[in-house]
């Protein structure tokens, strides 16, 4: 892979919320991608994540009502029942090996993003979860806390990068063509200082 492939790699990989909900994702997909999780750095080389999979009809469905989607749509009320996910990744951290987890989940997450991406696939880093509600429903062992859940399949929307508007106003947004819009700052706005030769 070189440079340009792997830029155009990040820039591809958005935050999706729509996806083709009869598209399920594989369990080797799940499984791959937290393989790639687990090559990933860890504070300390601890390692104290582990994970849940999930593509079962029912499992979907549950740990789908356990989440929120983007709070900036507030007119939105989520993923429609033919939007939803095709798989899931919850993230976890096991408490007996360390009770704080540094950035390893972001590190893990984005990894398992950008590995979805490289497969076709989109996903949604969700951090709003009735944490409670999930552990009871699937049975979590409490030594395990819940970080984020990684929601992943097909996408069927398309999100595209735009210049932050001289408002300054970060949120994301739709257009009538529901392309979903979200604005970012300029290179030259969060460089601070170049110490550089």
């Amino acid at each position: 892979m070189n440079y340009n492939d792997f830029d155009r790699l990040v820039a591809q990989t958005r935050s999706v919320r729509r996806f083709k909900a009869n598209e399920v994702v594989t369990t080797d997909i799940l499984r791959n991608l937290v393989n790639l999780a687990r090559i990933t750095p860890s504070s300390r080389n601890l390692q104290p994540l582990k994970y849940i999979l999930v593509n079962s009809q029912k499992a979907r469905e549950q740990l789908f009502g356990c989440l929120s989607w983007a709070g900036a749509l507030k007119s939105w009320s989520g993923p429609a029942v033919d939007e939803r996910p095709g798989g899931y990744i919850i993230i976890m951290g096991d408490t007996k090996i360390r009770n704080r987890f540094s950035c390893d989940h972001g590190i893990t997450a984005q990894t398992m993003m950008l590995g979805a991406r490289s497969r076709g696939l989109g996903g949604c880093i969700v951090a709003s979860i009735d944490r409670e509600k999930v552990c009871a429903m699937f049975n979590i062992d409490k030594r395990y806390e819940i970080l984020l859940v990684l929601a992943l399949g097909t996408p069927a929307e398309e999100v595209r990068i735009e210049p932050l508007p001289e408002d300054g106003n970060i949120n994301y947004w739709r257009d009538n063509k529901e392309v979903h819009h979200v604005p970012k700052r300029a290179l030259r706005d969060i460089i601070v200082k170049e110490l550089t030769v």
